[in-house]
């Protein structure tokens, strides 16, 4: 089987893709171009050649001598213009139909001048077959004005109309060796006209390889027929030493040009399938850099693009245009109760009926489950609604709603992307608002949305010129109220906004990547307070540091803490790490490795927010922290909710009984203090005793005895 293969490619018995078929025929075409050039400067040498050798004849007896040279030069002629028509090196369709014409007229001039001279001499089928040439170059010369007036002038290409004006001119070719060959065998000369016209024909027509076997059998064997008299009479006349001789070499001939015709065609068909594969590779990345992978609609390259050109297109009336971003609510529900082969099926349904509900409009998705749109402002509400009706009408158990933001542009020079952005964070603003479904951005939101964007653009300037300040809020032993640690918090003194609170520029870092910045920033100036702390002599405590979940994927966050430690000489006994539940939830796995480095170093680590939103026993079991931080919704209402002492009881005793210590956070009254103090909770955290200060006000509480500084460090 597998030769059998191997021989039915070689033969070109298997199917050949469109474009490897059009490959070849315009290859060969292209080929024509120089083939039919090469045979014009050689039948023009031969015209002047013939006048030169023969001075003195009339005008008709040139004309009379110089027939076949006319017809082998009009041919290569027409074959040439057509050639470069059809690959569209000439434009001109004058010049084109100008070349057919004169090539009609020639042609008839020149058959109407041979039937008079062969008048009552020749037959009617002899005459016919006298003229084959002519006959030949006639139909070669109208097919070119036939193509001029019904195809060219229409961007139209036919291969088949090709192949026909390549084979028309390849039969001249094959005559004219043929019969100067035989001419020149009758004057005891070689067959040079015939290989050499063979050998045009070969390079110029490429077919499958059995097509060129058979045309070239019969070639060769017509040839032979004609040629076996001439050789049988050279054989008896040189005793038999030329017959067998000759008959070798040309078989030989033969099979080498098959050899060749072959290796052409296979080196073509190679190349036009690497050349096909490269145009499929090209055409998917086209693809890819416009469609969404997943739902087959349109990416924001495409969007941002096209959307550009609208709003730069004058007819296009940007007054009544709106930017949409939607937003799926609670789809990550969705993907863990159902899996995200079921999440990805239905991200792809949305993206459908979306492009349905705004057919004529941009629609392309941004990414995970949100989408943009750019539509008119008309009926704005009725289309998303139409949406929202099939985001909520879903079968499922997970509750599902649909957020929209909107933009409407100022401008022609507006930013698709900024635009993008600003109907986002409009849709953020009502994110988990029941009722609320749909925002335009307005002056109110776009002064938030750009101090957002300033915080972004200026977190890196921030960290330089020093507008972070680290603040420190005081922990205490719950027993002796003396204080035994600090959390570092961040703040963010700009000259532009003045105090930002931590609430407005901690989620905007988050949201856009940048907070490991901020904390590598916080990290060395705790490390740095406390190396001139001990420079300084004063007593100093140790400070809890928030590790964000982001740190980790973001920097190398173990690395840089090992780094300042050892830069600013710190004991490690004084740096905690603090790492929320919720971020240990999202990556346990990023995480463990990370948290069993920092262990190993001998950091102390700390399970920040317990109990806050959702709390997974699994991340007490898993993992081995010092010691717990309880959240402050706990107390919040302490006194008035009979529960939440019996919950803050058995949260101590459990982390107690798997060998964790306890802090509670939020202890603003002497009530819920004396509480936490019998119920075992080892440290205490709130107003009650500090607000976050700097720690110039942190040193001097110390000096003047607000705070004593304990001397247990555990």
């Amino acid at each position: 089987m597998g030769f059998l293969k191997w021989a039915k490619d070689e033969l070109g018995f298997n199917k050949s893709s469109e474009y490897q078929r059009r490959y070849l025929n315009e290859t060969n075409i292209r080929t024509a171009i120089y083939m039919s050039f090469i045979v014009m400067i050689l039948e023009l040498w031969m015209l002047i050649r013939y006048v030169v050798k023969r001075p003195g004849l009339t005008f008709v007896e040139y004309f009379d001598g110089e027939t076949n040279y006319l017809i082998f030069f009009t041919a290569a002629l027409v074959l040439i213009i057509f050639s470069l028509r059809y690959s569209g090196r000439i434009k001109s369709s004058l010049a084109t139909r100008i070349v057919a014409s004169a090539a009609l007229a020639l042609d008839v001039v020149m058959i109407i001048r041979f039937i008079y001279r062969s008048a009552g001499e020749i037959a009617g089928g002899t005459l016919i077959w006298s003229i084959k040439y002519h006959l030949v170059l006639f139909a070669l010369s109208l097919m070119l004005l036939l193509y001029e007036l019904l195809l060219a002038s229409k961007d139209m290409k036919s291969d088949l109309y090709g192949q026909a004006m390549n084979v028309l001119f390849a039969l001249i070719c094959l005559g004219f060796g043929v019969e100067t060959s035989l001419y020149d065998l009758s004057k005891s000369r070689q067959i040079l006209c015939f290989i050499t016209m063979m050998i045009f024909v070969v390079f110029m027509l490429i077919w499958r390889p059995y097509v060129s076997f058979v045309i070239l059998g019969v070639a060769f064997l017509y040839f032979y027929k004609l040629w076996q008299p001439i050789l049988m009479a050279l054989d008896i006349a040189n005793e038999g030493r030329v017959l067998e001789g000759d008959t070798i070499n040309y078989f030989m001939l033969w099979i080498v040009m098959v050899m060749v015709s072959i290796s052409i065609y296979q080196q073509r068909v190679h190349e036009a399938k690497k050349d096909e594969g490269l145009l499929e590779a090209n055409e998917k990345l086209e693809r890819v850099a416009v469609e969404d992978d997943l739902t087959g609609i349109n990416n924001m390259f495409y969007f941002n693009q096209e959307t550009e050109k609208m709003l730069k297109d004058p007819e296009v009336d940007i007054s009544r245009k709106v930017f949409l971003f939607l937003n799926v609510e609670n789809f990550k529900t969705y993907n863990d109760q159902f899996g995200y082969q079921a999440g990805n099926e239905y991200l792809t349904a949305l993206a459908l009926l979306i492009c349905d509900v705004f057919p004529d409009d941009v629609v392309a998705r941004q990414s995970d489950d949100h989408f943009v749109v750019f539509t008119d402002i008309d009926k704005i509400e009725e289309k998303t609604e139409l949406v929202r009706g099939r985001v909520k009408g879903n079968e499922s158990e997970v509750y599902l709603e649909l957020k929209v933001g909107a933009y409407l542009p100022k401008s022609r020079d507006t930013d698709p992307r900024v635009a993008i952005d600003c109907a986002r964070y409009a849709c953020s603003l009502i994110k988990n608002k029941f009722g609320r479904n749909y925002m335009e951005y307005n002056e109110d939101v776009d002064s938030e949305f750009h101090k957002r964007q300033y915080i972004v653009n200026h977190i890196d300037r921030a960290v330089q010129n020093g507008y972070i300040k680290v603040y420190y809020q005081p922990v205490v032993w719950s027993d002796s109220k003396q204080l035994c640690g600090c959390e570092a918090l961040a703040r963010w003194d700009d000259p532009t906004y003045g105090f930002l609170s931590p609430g407005v520029f901690i989620p905007v870092l988050e949201e856009y990547r940048q907070i490991h910045k901020l904390d590598a920033c916080i990290f060395e100036q705790v490390c740095k307070d406390m190396r001139e702390g001990l420079d300084a002599g004063r007593k100093i405590v140790p400070v809890s540091l928030n590790f964000s979940r982001l740190d980790f994927e973001l920097m190398d966050a173990v690395g840089l803490l090992e780094e300042l430690v050892s830069k600013y000489d710190i004991p490690k006994d004084f740096v905690h790490v603090e790492i929320t539940e919720s971020a240990l939830m999202e990556n346990m796995g990023v995480l463990e490795e990370a948290m069993t480095k920092i262990r190993e170093d001998g950091f102390a680590i700390w399970l920040d927010d317990f109990g806050a939103g959702y709390s997974s026993f699994n991340v007490l079991k898993d993992y081995s922290f010092d010691v717990l931080k309880i959240d402050m919704t706990f107390l919040k209402g302490f006194e008035k909710n009979e529960k939440s002492p019996i919950i803050l009881n058995a949260i101590i005793r459990l982390a107690e009984s798997i060998g964790m210590m306890s802090l509670t956070e939020g202890v603003e009254t002497e009530e819920a203090a004396e509480f936490l103090e019998k119920a075992g909770c080892g440290r205490l955290q709130g107003y009650l005793y500090g607000k976050p200060m700097p720690i110039e006000e942190l040193n001097g509480k110390i000096n003047d005895g607000t705070y004593v500084v304990s001397e247990r460090l555990i």
